[in-house]
């Protein structure tokens, strides 16, 4: 080492002989040699001993030098050769000493490095400044004091370098001087950064997933709320598919009955002012939702008036059902306005639609109201006040709006009197009152009437009936017609069966002294069976023959094919003897 060092400090039997010597010589400076030759012997014995012992010590000395040389190269083996970089430093910062391994980490040789500012090989301008306070805070305190600078080696690298510095212990040769222990950091550095590196990589990666996922589970969420709305929707088309199906068949058996069913009329014919005075109440009311009460005899058309009002108004879309009273068991008749679940009752073993809810946004006629038992009335209330019912067998309140047409040939006020018909359902129906005429008061319709169903029949039988006599016409208009349109739409049909030629010809037997409602005249029979009695008179008059010029078919006004499939139908053979009744 090139550190100026002071000598090595003397042992304690050093120190002793040397003080020893001292004493000697200084008690032998003064003194005369006037001993004798025994003491003079004693004293040479004294010295001789003394030399001996000096020699003794001397010897200690030196094998102590030696083992302290020993442990001084031992030392400066270790220190030279650690595997780690040793700098000592002055109070400056400058280089007093260096090992082998810090060297090879600069890449300069010692000699080189010895007073070498150890500042100069910092890389950074901006970490001079943290090195210089670094020895600074090294001086002022107590204990290991760290640093990390990047240091430019002789080739132009850099490496990092983690520095631990103390201050040595102080005596007059080494005062200020400080230890610095570096490592070279470079390779943790580099896997730092490259750690570091990946970790911000690895956190872009997770930042960009967590928004694909985000993005993804939203995407998912929306598509399962989509999925779940359609299924909701699905399940309430369904089930509205299900009601409507419900409807439908309901309907479709309603409406099969209905096109069964045979009307009194196609149209409203007339024209006289009691008819015109009903077709201003119709137009007054049909763009209404008002309730409407027809009034009227058996016969007078009230069904057709309903299907009238209901065809001018808003509800013309929707179906028009028609409940008659009289013709349902008393029995029936709730589960049929209303509807019942499967097992309402014994031998309900499918739910039923009832008319009230068929007719939902549409129009219901309840024709014969007045036969309604007296128990439904309340329900029906309930119904035209607030539009609600509940199916037999169900605690459930089904909602309704459906416009109520009744009719009936009854007097109401007479019922409400004696108790068969509720005084407030009169009220509730009796919005709009409609008086129908009876035939009798519009006479001057006839003729129109009796034209209208000449040509309906003569299209359902195949007739060519196509004149009417004053006389026949005249005992029409007189007749009072107790069952009103039906009963002349039923003497009609009966006569464009059994006249002769293209003249109308009157088979009935036409009281006009009956009154209105009074007893019937002699049984009629059913038309097949007068049908059958003319087709057979006529064949009779013919000698059966059925075809030519005075043939049959040419009086009953028929095809010979049409006759022919009638006599079939009929059974009607020339062997057959049946008496024939005239009209």
């Amino acid at each position: 080492m090139t550190i100026v060092r002071k000598k090595l400090p003397l042992t304690a039997s050093e120190e002793i002989c040397l003080r020893a010597e001292a004493r000697v010589r200084k008690s032998t400076s003064g003194l005369k040699l006037n001993l004798s030759h025994d003491e003079t012997l004693e004293r040479i014995h004294e010295l001789e001993a003394h030399q001996v012992s000096l020699e003794m010590q001397n010897e200690e000395l030196k094998i102590a030098k030696n083992e302290l040389e020993l442990s001084r190269n031992t030392y400066a083996e270790l220190y030279s050769f650690s595997p780690i970089a040793y700098f000592i430093f002055d109070k400056s910062g400058v280089i007093q000493e260096v090992n082998l391994t810090g060297a090879q980490l600069l890449g300069i040789e010692r000699a080189q490095l010895n007073e070498k500012p150890f500042i100069r090989f910092i890389a950074d301008t901006g970490q001079k400044e943290a090195f210089t306070q670094h020895l600074e805070s090294v001086l002022q305190q107590e204990g290991i004091q760290r640093c990390e600078l990047g240091l430019s080696r002789a080739d132009g690298s850099i490496i990092y370098a983690h520095l631990k510095s103390v201050v040595l212990e102080k005596n007059e040769n080494i005062d200020g001087f400080i230890l610095c222990s570096v490592i070279d950091g470079t390779a943790g550095k580099q896997l730092a950064d490259d750690l570091q590196k990946a970790h911000d990589k690895l956190e872009i990666l997770v930042d960009q997933r967590t928004i694909e996922l985000t993005r993804t589970n939203l995407q998912l969420t929306q598509e399962i709320a989509e999925r779940k709305r359609a299924e909701e929707s699905l399940q309430s088309a369904y089930a509205e598919i299900t009601q409507l199906k419900d409807w439908l068949q309901a309907e479709n058996v309603y409406l099969k009955h209905e096109v069964a069913r045979q009307y009194n009329f196609g149209e409203i014919i007339g024209q006289s002012q009691a008819l015109a005075q009903v077709f201003l109440q119709v137009e007054q009311v049909a763009s209404m939702n008002a309730t409407v009460l027809l009034l009227g005899e058996t016969g007078t058309g009230k069904g057709m008036i309903a299907r009238a009002i209901h065809s001018s108004s808003v509800r013309k879309d929707r179906p028009l059902i028609t409940v008659n009273c009289t013709t349902l068991p008393a029995s029936l008749i709730e589960s049929e306005l209303f509807g019942r679940e499967k097992g309402a009752y014994t031998g309900s073993d499918a739910r039923q639609v009832g008319r009230f809810e068929l007719a939902d946004n549409g129009t219901i006629f309840l024709d014969e109201i007045g036969e309604l038992p007296l128990e439904l009335q309340c329900k029906l209330l309930r119904v035209i006040q607030d539009g609600e019912f509940e199916r037999l067998g169900s605690p459930r309140t089904i909602k309704t709006d459906v416009r109520i047409i009744a009719a009936t040939n009854r007097n109401l006020e007479e019922a409400i009197s004696s108790g068969r018909f509720r005084e407030d359902l009169y009220y509730r129906l009796n919005v709009f009152p409609i008086t129908l005429p009876p035939v009798r008061q519009r006479k001057e319709d006839i003729p129109l009437l009796v034209n209208y169903f000449v040509a309906k029949f003569n299209t359902k039988i195949g007739r060519k009936i196509d004149s009417l006599t004053k006389e026949t016409l005249k005992t029409l208009q007189e007749y009072h017609w107790p069952g009103n349109v039906r009963e002349l739409e039923n003497v009609i049909e009966r006569a464009v069966i059994t006249s002769q030629g293209k003249s109308l010809q009157l088979l009935d037997r036409l009281d006009p002294n009956r009154k209105p409602g009074g007893p019937a005249g002699e049984k009629v029979k059913a038309l097949v069976d007068l049908e059958q009695d003319h087709i057979l008179k006529v064949l009779q008059k013919t000698s059966w023959r059925i075809e030519g010029k005075s043939g049959a078919a040419g009086i009953l006004g028929l095809n010979a094919s049409t006759l022919r499939a009638r006599m079939r139908k009929y059974g009607i053979t020339r062997q057959q003897k049946q008496a024939f009744s005239p009209a």
